[in-house]
Formats: C-alpha cells, structure tokens, sequence
C-alpha cells in the first residue's frame, strides 16, 4: 500500500513529535514531510519533490506565516489549518485565502492525536470521511 503523504507545516518539535506519534498508529502507512516555517513549505511543495494529499499548516511560523503561505500559494492538496490561535479574524483569513478547514489545536494529546487522525483521514484517505 501507498503511504499517504502529508506535510506537516510546523516550527515547534514538541507538536511535530505529537503530529508523528498520532499518526503512527494509523492502519494505513503515512509519510510525512515537515516544513519549519512558511517559506521553505512553499519551496517543497513549488519545486514539486511529492505530491501531498493534505498540507496540515501551523499560522505562528518563522519567515513566513501561515496566512503569508496561503496568501501566496495555492496547493493542489487540501490545506486544514491547525494552530494554537483562537483569533477570529485568522480564521476568517484563513477561510477566505483557500483553507479547507480551520482547527485549533487541542492542549490534551489524547484529543490531539485523534484530531489529527481525523485531518488525515477526512482530508487524504480515499473512501473515508471526505476525501
């Protein structure tokens, strides 16, 4: 089986070691690529090193934000926003420059790892959820 390929647009470890641990245990193979900050996630994705089936994106990054990759990129993959900011107005942003869904971040890891799943699951796995 094909591993799904996500990419994970994140600047802190202790959330891109949580995003790996939860998919870990998917009953599907999953391969994720990790972008530390806005401006290299749009150098991956333009130089087309894969094909992601969802891009799980951080807003709080180095170099540029979130928002910034959204405002000056549009991804083939679905783009589900899933940040610590509760901030309507990124939200509405968000929203409106293209991103599939906005999520924020659970602080419990248990919550986390099933919402992460979820993203996985509704936005890049065939026949389940969504996609």
């Amino acid at each position: 089986m094909k591993p799904v390929e996500v990419m994970l647009v994140e600047d802190n470890a202790g959330d891109i070691l949580m995003v790996k641990q939860a998919l870990a245990g998917e009953r599907y193979p999953v391969s994720i690529h990790v972008a530390v900050d806005g401006k290299q996630a749009v150098e991956i994705v333009s130089q087309g090193q894969f094909k992601p089936a969802v891009i799980i994106l951080d807003l709080k990054l180095p170099k540029l934000s979130g928002l910034g990759f959204l405002e000056g990129y549009r991804p083939d993959a679905p783009v589900v926003v899933f940040t610590s900011s509760s901030n309507i107005h990124d939200q509405q942003r968000a929203l409106e420059l293209g991103a599939a869904e906005y999520i924020q971040k659970p602080t419990d890891f248990g919550e986390y790892a099933r919402v992460v799943s979820q993203i996985v699951r509704n936005w890049a796995v065939p026949d389940h959820g969504r996609g």
